[in-house]
């Protein structure tokens, strides 16, 4: 990998993390190399699919300039407090700058034990990093912040899980691997001169215009408010919101038990450890604001010399997560039901709409996509209810400034045609478990297009049939 390192997260303090090099595999083979993420990046695909480029994807081999280094974070998990988590099957290879002049991080998953790895074994199977390459690469490609995949390869060694399974490394991309949870480390141990530091830091890289730590506060209330509300338009849930899994860069991080909804209902819960539905489909955004309030709570220190001061002003910004989620969410839903225009009743009409789907668990994905051609009342048995609520749409579409053929490419815009829909996902981790990868090419290459209708792939876009129906995704650590 020739690459240009520069890691400033390297050259912070170092209770910051711990220099860890990967644990080298036996035998790595090169699974799926992303050659248009590699190139946005400045790397050259070719000599990555090289075996010395896949020696440095699997861990055997450290690029030069590159600092491998674990990072330390806190965090809460499942509303319990963790003091000390830290990346335990993790490390930051480096730092690069990308072809548009973004700093990004380049993060070996699966790499083998650091400090922080608890009793874990710091590596992966193949079928989390399949499931993550999948489902990262699919959000990326409808417009939502995330992570991205680089590469997928195996490691030539098994992984003790629930059985014995082949083991896989994933090379992640992210704007950055600084979570909540790292400023809760800081707080925790009262390191006040740590937060200052970690704040002046993500506030370089992610928000310069930001002049202070409620500015930060600010910033990550407004990138979170959209980034859920994203996830809620595709149906998206992350399953596992802990303040770990929780990027102050606005991005989608950590893809452990997610799913995207076949029929749509609003406690949807898809996660096997998520026991109480903590992290259910419409709680996302309670959840977003929870952990905020958690990330809030680490700065106050830094916000006002008066205590009191400073939770009164962290408590405003807070308080701003509400509406701006509100706001983010009609902006969102208002294209998928043809709207540009703003007015008072759209909230209603369209919690009308899924009101109506949640009562016969319409498929969430296709149902919003039939909206566009005329198709959506066959998504209902109860089709006079549809009627009723369809002359409501019909009456609010025609005071819209434009025509028809305008608000159906708002529609097609705004409503995917395809998703990872979960039992699509296994059946491709099942295949490559295997040894065919065919069905995991299909799949990335089909949802690297998810607005366009792909009639060659039109399978790829049924609801799972009661015996292919997955119910329950899994962490895979």
């Amino acid at each position: 990998m020739r690459a240009i390192f520069d890691n400033s997260y390297a050259r912070l303090p170092d209770r910051f993390y711990v220099r860890q090099d990967p644990v080298p595999v036996r035998a790595p083979k090169l699974v799926k190399l992303n050659d248009g993420l590699a190139r946005e990046l400045g790397l050259d695909p070719d000599a990555l699919a090289s075996p010395d480029g896949v020696a440095v994807l699997a861990g055997n081999a450290v690029p030069a300039g590159a600092e491998p280094l674990a990072q330390a974070y806190a965090g809460h998990q499942f509303g319990g407090f963790v003091p000390q988590l830290g990346d335990g099957r993790a490390v930051l290879l480096g730092e690069v700058i990308d072809r548009a002049g973004r700093r990004r991080d380049i993060q070996l998953k699966g790499s083998g034990r650091t400090p922080f790895s608890r009793m874990g074994d710091g590596r992966a199977w193949l079928g989390p990093v399949m499931r993550e390459y999948i489902v990262s690469e699919a959000m990326h490609a409808l417009g939502i912040p995330t992570t991205r995949a680089l590469a997928a390869v195996t490691t030539g060694e098994d992984v003790i899980r629930e059985a014995v399974l082949p083991g896989a490394v994933l090379t992640r991309v992210a704007e950055s691997h600084i979570r909540v949870g790292t400023f809760q480390f800081f707080a925790a141990r009262r390191d006040t001169e740590g937060l200052k530091t970690l704040t002046e830091h993500a506030i370089a890289r992610h928000y310069p215009d930001a002049d202070g730590p409620l500015a930060l506060l600010d910033r990550v209330v407004a990138a979170q408010a959209r980034l859920i509300a994203q996830w809620m338009g595709v149906g998206f849930i992350h399953g596992v919101m802990n303040t770990d899994n929780m990027s102050i860069a606005g991005e989608t991080i950590d893809y452990g038990p997610c799913a995207f909804m076949d029929g749509y209902h609003p406690d949807t819960v898809y996660s096997s450890i998520d026991l109480h539905g903590r992290y259910a489909y419409a709680r996302q955004a309670d959840v977003g604001a929870w952990n905020i309030a958690q990330f809030a709570s680490c700065l106050v220190p830094l916000i006002d010399p008066d205590q009191d001061t400073a939770i009164e002003r962290a408590s405003e910004a807070l308080h701003r997560f509400p509406a701006a989620f509100r706001a983010a969410w009609l902006a969102v839903f208002r294209p998928k039901i043809g709207l540009a225009a703003e007015e008072e009743g759209d909230a209603d009409l369209i919690h009308a709409l899924l009101d109506l789907m949640a009562a016969e668990r319409a498929d969430f994905t296709n149902t919003f996509r039939a909206l566009a051609g005329g198709a959506a009342r066959g998504a209902f048995r109860d089709v006079d209810a549809f009627d009723l609520w369809a002359e409501r749409w019909t009456a609010r579409l025609a005071r819209e400034a434009d025509g028809q053929a305008a608000q159906t490419a708002r529609m097609r815009a705004a409503n995917p045609a395809v998703i990872p829909r979960n039992h699509r996902v296994e059946e491709a981790i099942q295949a490559g478990l295997g040894g065919d990868y065919a069905p995991f090419e299909r799949l990335v290459s089909t949802l690297a297009q998810p607005f366009d209708d792909q009639p060659e792939n039109s399978g790829l876009r049924a609801p799972p049939k009661p015996d292919q129906e997955v119910r329950q995704t899994f962490c895979g650590t």
